[in-house]
């Protein structure tokens, strides 16, 4: 009961203000996030403010003070009861060294099925050349692969990367990375087939990726291969392995497998998942493509394969290292808690 309307008003005055201030504020800053005084602050004078409208319930005549106090009270709930996630900003290096990783040791296991699956493919690929060679026409649809490996080694060795991609090297960096790009996103896409069209897409590619590393192998070009296809396929392939892994995620949320949640919730909840990978295969096939065009065709004696070699092993065990390590959390000396 309020016996002095005036001293309750002047009191009072001060605890509301200050609680406008605060919603303002992180009305602003949509990024702003409270520390733990403040919100204990924000939750007091959201009490208080409550307790003040209720107070205001006998005084009819007072409605402009009620409808302020209930706009107010309106907003604290809102603010201290949101359901959001905590509103985080984007940063780009923080996203890519940090969640991309994390995303992939999430979903490790969808990884490993498509990486066992394009093995699959890559034995039954090699397997087939090595007790067919004409097979080979049949399996590979690209017209420089389907030539004998010795010719197109002397071919390329004598040509050259400079007279062959003279004056078209970005043009062909960038019709690998749409090529690569359009792969990865049909893989990913055919995770609405509940992962049967996934499937068919990375066994298909290691078909491919074997029987042209059989063939080489067989014609005694293991250097050649080796050089040409480390320094962009060590980053190159993992991405297309990647999609993959996303794709599975995807299927996995359409099939459910036991999930007391709706379908719509499943997508939801994978969503940004699928998105950090997507977005972190985008990254590694823009720079596969720019290796590749730029680097990769570039063969002895204007590039011996030796470099080459180093060159693509040391940017496998580097991309190993990133998805393995990078964007752990690590426990403080001082501290149990966990801090990035």
């Amino acid at each position: 009961m309020i016996v002095d309307f005036k001293h309750f008003i002047d009191s009072e005055q001060v605890y509301w203000t200050e609680l406008e201030d605060m919603l303002d504020a992180l009305t602003a800053d949509k990024f702003a996030v409270p520390n733990l005084a403040q919100a204990r602050r924000l939750h007091y004078l959201y009490e208080r403010a409550g307790a003040d409208l209720a107070r205001l319930a006998g005084f009819s005549s007072e409605l402009d003070l009620r409808v302020y106090l209930e706009s107010l009270v309106a907003r604290a709930h809102s603010e201290i009861h949101e359901t959001r996630r905590q509103r985080v900003p984007f940063h780009p290096l923080n996203w890519f060294f940090g969640a991309f990783p994390r995303t992939f040791r999430k979903h490790l296991r969808a990884f490993f099925l498509c990486l066992a699956i394009c093995l699959a493919g890559g034995v039954f690929g090699g397997v087939a050349v090595m007790a067919d060679p004409e097979a080979k026409a049949a399996m590979i649809p690209f017209s420089h692969l389907a030539q004998s490996p010795n010719e197109r080694v002397a071919r390329e060795e004598e040509e050259g990367a400079a007279s062959r991609l003279a004056g078209r090297k970005s043009v062909f960096s960038a019709q690998l990375i749409q090529n690569n790009t359009r792969v990865s996103f049909l893989t990913l896409a055919l995770g609405m087939t509940y992962g049967i069209g996934t499937c068919i897409v990375i066994f298909y590619n290691g078909v491919i990726l074997g029987a042209v590393a059989f063939d080489y192998i067989l014609a005694g070009q293991t250097t050649f291969l080796a050089g040409w296809l480390l320094p962009h396929g060590s980053i190159e392939i993992p991405a297309i392995l990647l999609a993959g892994q996303a794709s599975f995620v995807l299927a996995r949320a359409l099939i459910g497998w036991g999930q007391p949640v709706s379908v719509a919730d499943r997508l939801r909840a994978v969503t940004p998942d699928l998105a950090t990978l997507v977005g972190g295969v985008c990254v590694m096939l823009i720079w596969a493509g720019l290796v590749e065009a730029f680097f990769s065709q570039y063969h002895e004696p204007v590039l011996p394969y030796a470099v080459k070699i180093l060159f693509g092993m040391g940017q496998l065990t580097a991309l190993i290292a990133f998805l393995v390590y990078s964007g752990r959390r690590v426990t403080s000396p001082d501290s149990s808690l966990e801090t990035v």
